[in-house]
């Protein structure tokens, strides 16, 4: 029960003991044995966070703390900015602004206020149960076609913006968008493709623009959701990953391959129905 929770937690560990290093959610991914778009799935799921944007929280924390306290606040602002990895005292002035509501020049006066981030601890709190209608099914290889785009750490805004092109575009009229799939890293292994389509049988040819995937063999565990887009999927993926995965007797397996289907009708109807497939097995 505990293993989805303490790979949480080490993540966690270990952005914190690299804070002055160039932290990328690959690295960090790779440490904790979980792919790439499942950490950033379920750090934005439970925290309303990028994991782009913890690391950036908890480095301007600091910097506010040692523009205070470091070399007795003597610290040269242009040092600060270096250590916690901003090239110019431009881009780091413009981003602890933001965070703290005041410039690294003010920062040391009497009775400025700045803010402070904490360090995240996962922890199961055991709270009223929720009903999650799921199922387990094992299904052999399958052919996909989808229109792909790379993916970095922004995924939360890059994903929607996405979907908002394929539509407006029109290439749903060529490929359903019945499917988006999140597919392998890039030989960089800072960013994933991910996917918007359909089944290869629903569509007669590859229309310009399109690839063909292989989502391979699994056993997937599959959650359905009921309710207006995207909020019901949104709040799905965050039971799933509060609730469901730290008690299953199922983990997830390291297949760079998890997808959404999404069924014919309104979808910002209340009986709206979609689907969450991630790939697992028994513990």
């Amino acid at each position: 029960m505990l293993d989805w929770v303490e790979s949480l937690n080490k993540a966690l560990d270990y952005i914190e003991e690299n804070l002055l290093e160039n932290i990328t959610c690959a690295a960090v991914a790779d440490h904790v044995f979980i792919s790439n778009a499942h950490l950033q799935r379920t750090f934005f799921s439970l925290t309303g966070l990028t994991l782009g944007e913890y690391i950036r929280n908890r480095r301007l924390t600091l910097a506010g703390q040692d523009l205070l306290k470091e070399n007795g606040g003597s610290a040269k602002v242009i040092d600060i900015a270096l250590k916690y990895g901003y090239e110019t005292p431009e881009s780091f002035s413009k981003a602890f602004s933001r965070f703290h509501n005041v410039a690294p020049s003010q920062a040391r006066r009497a009775g400025v206020s700045l803010k402070s981030y904490n360090r995240l601890t996962v922890k199961i709190i055991m709270e009223g149960g929720s009903i999650m209608d799921y199922r387990i099914e094992k299904k052999e290889a399958f052919p996909v076609i989808v229109m792909a785009r790379v993916i970095g750490e922004d995924s939360s805004s890059a994903i929607p913006a996405f979907w908002d092109e394929y539509m407006s575009q029109g290439m749903h009229s060529k490929v359903p968008g019945a499917m988006g799939v999140c597919g392998e890293m890039t030989a960089k292994g800072k960013e994933f493709k991910y996917g918007i389509g359909c089944p290869e049988e629903w569509v007669r040819e590859l229309p310009d623009g399109f690839e063909r995937w292989v989502i391979p063999a699994n056993t997937w565990a599959v959650f359905k959701c009921v309710g207006a887009m995207p909020d019901a999927i949104q709040s799905m993926w965050k039971k799933i990953y509060s609730e469901w995965l730290p008690q299953a007797k199922y983990e997830l397996v390291q297949s760079p391959y998890e997808f959404e289907y999404y069924t014919e009708g309104d979808s910002q109807s209340p009986d709206y129905v979609s689907e969450i497939w991630i790939p697992v097995k028994e513990k």
